[in-house]
């Protein structure tokens, strides 16, 4: 499985390489400024926190031994078993892989004997003698999870510890994991937990040269949690799964330096056609007849038909590691290849000579006008901690809920990590994005309803089995404009987006392209209409009713903080910009088709709309929304609407005399959003 020779060379993976071209001497020197710019990031841990990981890990393997021996003296094992009595830790993960930086935790696992049952033996014995120890601190346990584990922290190392329970009296200090004999007779919670390890193991077999993977794997892995798609728990991609889309990358340039390999795995996955999966090594299904354990194939399995983003574990039984991944997520993730091959591309004509640029931490909070804000309390900071990890794990089933119930018309993001206000040490907060499906017009559509949806949503949040009063979730709509203060850096609000990033000048230049290529295309009209008559009176008619409702002129009041002002009133579904020429204490009505003129620095600008919104808290059982200031309104529905452009098209011709002088009207389907509030009813 883990090479085929052909042709004079070996090959690696499934397919043959795309190219087996050697490194240049400009590839040498990008590659030595890329290790320079990881280094200096402060991705590589330092001798010393090397050395303490190893000695804890030595510590543990005591610890699990120690455990083992007691085990068998309770179960009145024959004095024999006792002196043969053993359990060995395996590390797999980042760990394992040698990518993991300064204070990443420790995927472990302990393997133990038949007669240690995970239950009693492992979740009960072990756990108390780890809470008995000075030196272990935040020790908890996660028996209910689809790979059962222990977290703790032992002399300040963080450690994941899975278990796992052979067929086996007596466990040899030499074991091979990498066996598919050592499934035999196991349970599937065991096979689940030996998957990471084997994985590591088919890992380091299948790609041509490990160093060149290992500083590839730490670029990706830095890029994705800038970027803010490094999260399995939240629908993107986790450790594994970036890992298995970097190993088979090298596979296809197997004698690239790790600068070719990032530039090519952008390149490679933005033209992915998903849901293709990525395998390193063909599937593993002949184990199946012997063993009867499952693996992945969508001709067999129909649910395997359901997943987007397929990313196949090489070691058997072959599972699908990303079935996390919704349309949402997997949206996001291509388009941030995308931009990732564009950088790689401009870097490359040295348009962009710095890594700063593909790492640009993505702007979340800029990114969208909805969101929906997630807010998780406790009692105590213990109940805190089992809560949130619970509603963390349950978070991507609200972005899979609404895609289902708005029949993929609404899009989500989940930001994939918590926040936390100084002030609030027992609430931390979850954030999702919202907007309408690209593509999609508003006009003539009904606001989103989702009040049913987070209904749903809570309803399984609250099923958690270790549920204890104190425990509260709510999910309430807010504007960007109302994002608490406590997610940005320093709890300090921007005042403006950042003109001088990738993205904003990106975004620039394609509005630039836009507004050039409509204003050409107008200019093109307006000339052949001075070749045309104007029709009937009757025709003019129709074509101004038609306009009317669509082509419309809202004036925007602006606050102290340049943001639009709630109090004009008025409703759109679009983001508007203002290019009115009038004075800024005139309004215009919303049904008046108005000719509208407009500088270049005008038109750059993006004006918020923050109108028909306030901030809507969804209570338990009685769905209800609160007003921003606390008010209380009538009970109507949650409407969620993302605001968004249509294409330009040319203004209708209602005078002759003005024909020259006119611009492109901005077209905004619009639709009547009530301000959506309700009296706040919560029931126990």
């Amino acid at each position: 499985m883990s090479s085929v020779q052909q042709n004079g060379h070996v090959r690696y993976g499934i397919t043959e390489p795309i190219s087996l071209g050697g490194p240049t001497k400009l590839d040498l020197i990008k590659t030595k400024a890329l290790e320079k710019y990881l280094q200096d990031a402060g991705l590589y841990e330092s001798n010393e926190e090397a050395l303490r990981r190893e000695e804890v890990l030595g510590r543990l393997d005591e610890i699990v031994k120690t455990w083992i021996k007691k085990i068998s003296r309770d179960k009145g094992l024959s004095d024999e078993t006792i002196e043969q009595a053993n359990a060995k830790i395996f590390t797999f993960g980042s760990y394992r892989l040698k990518v993991h930086g300064p204070g990443a935790d420790i995927d472990t696992l302990c393997v133990g004997p038949r007669y240690a049952t995970r239950g009693n033996c492992f979740f009960g014995e072990l756990h108390r003698m780890l809470s008995e120890l000075p030196e272990v601190t935040e020790l908890h346990s996660v028996p209910d999870a689809y790979v059962p584990l222990m977290g703790f922290k032992l002399n300040g190392v963080s450690i994941d510890l899975l278990y796992a329970k052979l067929p086996l009296w007596i466990i040899p200090e030499d074991l091979d994991l990498s066996q598919d004999s050592i499934l035999e007779n196991a349970d599937e919670q065991t096979v689940r937990s030996l998957n990471g390890c084997r994985v590591t193991d088919q890992i380091f077999r299948l790609v041509p040269n490990i160093q060149s993977f290992r500083t590839t794997l730490r670029c990706i892995r830095f890029w994705a949690k800038k970027r803010g798609v490094y999260s399995n728990v939240s629908g993107f991609l986790g450790g594994i799964n970036w890992a298995l889309l970097v190993a088979r990358i090298c596979q296809l340039y197997p004698n690239a330096l790790p600068n070719m390999l990032v530039s090519r795995f952008f390149r490679v996955y933005t033209q992915w056609r998903w849901p293709n999966p990525i395998l390193l090594c063909s599937i593993d299904d002949e184990g199946s007849s012997s063993l009867g354990l499952q693996v992945w194939d969508p001709r067999r399995n129909p649910k395997d038909c359901l997943h987007k983003m397929p990313i196949i574990t090489p070691a058997y039984p072959c599972m699908n590691s990303s079935y996390n991944v919704s349309a949402s997520t997997l949206r996001i993730m291509t388009g941030e290849f995308q931009r990732g091959k564009d950088v790689c591309e401009a870097m490359e004509a040295k348009e962009a000579d710095q890594w700063d640029t593909l790492f640009e931490p993505f702007g979340f909070f800029e990114a969208y006008k909805n969101y929906l804000q997630i807010n998780i309390s406790a009692s105590n900071v213990d109940d805190l901690k089992k809560w949130r990890g619970w509603v963390e794990s349950r978070f991507r089933q609200l972005t899979l809920m609404i895609e289902r119930h708005t029949y993929d018309m609404l899009q989500c993001h989940p930001h994939p990590h918590g926040f936390q206000e100084d002030s609030r040490p027992l609430q931390c907060s979850l954030f999702m994005g919202l907007q309408r499906k690209q593509g999609v017009s508003a006009a003539g559509g009904k606001p989103f309803d989702i009040r049913i949806t987070i209904e749903e949503f809570r309803n399984t949040v609250y099923g958690y089995m270790l549920w204890v009063p104190g425990m509260e979730v709510s999910v309430s709509h807010v504007m960007r404009r109302n994002i608490p203060s406590f997610v940005f850096p320093g709890g300090v609000r921007p005042l403006r987006k950042s003109k001088g990033t990738w993205d904003s000048k990106r975004s620039s230049e394609e509005r630039v392209s836009s507004t050039g290529s409509s204003s050409t295309m107008t200019s093109l009209e307006s000339k052949a209409g001075k070749k045309r008559k104007l029709g009937d009176d009757e025709t003019l008619n129709n074509q101004s009713k038609s306009s009317k409702r669509l082509a419309v002129s809202v004036h925007v009041e602006k606050g102290e903080d340049g943001s639009p002002n709630s109090s004009a009133g008025s409703i759109c579904s679009a983001p508007m910009k203002d290019y009115s020429t009038k004075s800024a204490g005139e309004s215009h009505p919303v049904e008046k088709i108005a000719i509208v003129q407009a500088s270049p620095s005008q038109e750059s600008e993006e004006v918020e709309d923050n109108f028909g919104f306030r901030n809507q808290v969804v209570e338990k059982v009685s769905i209800s929304a609160i007003t921003s200031n606390g008010s209380s309104l009538s009970n109507r529905a949650v409407e969620v609407e993302e605001l968004e452009d249509v294409p330009m098209q040319p203004p209708v011709e209602t005078h002759k005399a003005s024909v020259q002088q006119r611009k492109p009207i901005i077209k905004l389907n619009f639709t009547s959003l009530g301000t959506t509030n309700a009296k706040n009813i919560r029931a126990y």
